[in-house]
């Protein structure tokens, strides 16, 4: 499809009914009318044809080792998986890959700010309420008095998230303790190093998910997730800051760290952004820090799949800038 009137394009979209396309990447022109479906182009050959990526949200290829923007694949089988993807949960696929266009030249900041409106608006949606109701969700441990440690040693501060009987979870008490922490180094003279690092088998494995969904107040939620925003922060640090991930980091285990300069992962680290499976997508800043590292493109494709992405291909994706032996 090239051409739509207005009306015909309205029934390409999640309302309409068709909130995803599968094209042909050489053949794709994106119609001068608006469409909100979500685009997956595909080169079944392998060619890497010349296209506009801003014509498409989602590029596949046969093609091994394919440049950015493009997702190499193995098997097209995955196309229907991804497209599944998008008509399991059509408002946040479609909010996903429209806040990705959108906030791809924000300044980060803007971005994230954009994202946690976003968020905000699928918290009080069907989709994620219909994850709830269908989720089994234990209390797990309770949180530290402590969750995140603080040393220091000469000019370099370790912040170490510390609360490894919950895999590290990003409960708000940690979310806070964290952006103290380095509120206190963006302030400090002394502009030490920092070092941001997660005790356990883990770096993180995201946000506590029994308290997903406990906000009453979804606008002061925004306001507060904005307001003690710790990507923000890390990428305020500038060339001062960095971390080391290892185990899993899942959600805002990768989302935060992401907006660390510099990204240290050891052999044994995997990332994942599992949010789309519940109706939601990142909230701790992904959609900005991720999509800065590796692409929008790239950061849809792990959104809509939900797939572990291991060291090695976010090293070669640029999720990370090496990859070290232990923590």
């Amino acid at each position: 499809m090239t051409t739509a009137d207005h009306l015909g394009a309205d029934r390409l979209s999640a309302p309409g009914g068709e909130p995803v396309l599968v094209v042909d990447a050489a053949r794709w022109v994106r119609p001068k009318v608006a469409i909100q479906a979500v685009v997956i182009g595909v080169d079944r050959e392998g060619a890497l044809p010349a296209v506009v990526a801003g014509d498409f949200d989602l590029l596949l290829t046969m093609a091994a080792d394919a440049p950015r923007p493009w997702v190499s694949v193995a098997s097209f089988s995955q196309v229907e998986a991804l497209a599944d993807a998008v008509r399991a949960n059509p408002n946040a696929a479609t909010i996903a890959a429209q806040l990705l266009r959108l906030t791809a030249k924000m300044p980060l900041a803007d971005a994230l700010t954009a994202e946690s409106f976003a968020y905000s608006s699928l918290l009080g949606g069907a989709e994620f309420a219909r994850w709830r109701a269908a989720a089994k969700i234990d209390d797990g441990p309770p949180t530290p008095a402590e969750p995140v440690t603080i040393a220091r040693e000469g000019d370099r501060l370790t912040l170490t998230l510390d609360d490894p009987a919950n895999h590290n979870a990003m409960t708000a008490a940690m979310r806070d303790a964290l952006y103290e922490a380095l509120a206190n180094a963006l302030d400090d003279p002394s502009r030490p190093e920092v070092l941001l690092r997660g005790a356990g088998k883990c770096f993180s494995t995201g946000g506590d998910l029994p308290e997903f969904g406990s906000a009453r107040d979804l606008a002061e939620a925004h306001l507060v997730r904005t307001l003690h925003s710790c990507a923000r922060a890390i990428d305020a640090l500038g060339e001062r800051g960095a971390v080391r991930l290892h185990g899993a980091c899942v959600g805002s285990g990768i989302e935060v760290a992401a907006a660390a300069h510099h990204r240290i992962a050891a052999p044994d680290a995997w990332f994942q952004l599992p949010e789309l499976g519940m109706g939601l997508i990142p909230g701790a800043g992904g959609t900005a820090t991720v999509a800065r590292a590796i692409g929008r493109h790239r950061t849809l494709w792990m959104l809509l799949l939900g797939k572990r992405v291991g060291a090695a291909q976010a090293l070669e994706w640029g999720l990370v800038h090496k990859i070290e032996g232990g923590v």
